[in-house]
């Protein structure tokens, strides 16, 4: 890692992260996926669409995946 980024506190790190991931997403039309992806997503809808469970809330799993981690806070 660059020396420089090192000495940045973890939390500004992690938010150039968020930040650098946020523009990719935003730019993700420039993104092309291959015709092996395309299948592998039109396979993952078909199996989602057929079992009908709907997952939870992302509320829920952020509480679930914070309360996992709370030992380490």
């Amino acid at each position: 890692m660059n020396p420089s980024l090192r000495d940045l506190p973890i939390e500004q790190r992690m938010r150039l992260v968020e930040d650098l991931w946020d523009s990719i997403a935003a730019d993700q039309r420039a993104l092309h996926l291959t015709d092996e992806q395309k299948a592998e997503l039109d396979q993952r809808l078909d199996a989602y669409e057929a079992d009908g469970n709907q997952g939870r809330l992302a509320e829920e799993a952020i509480a679930d995946i914070r309360k996992r981690l709370s030992p380490w806070r």
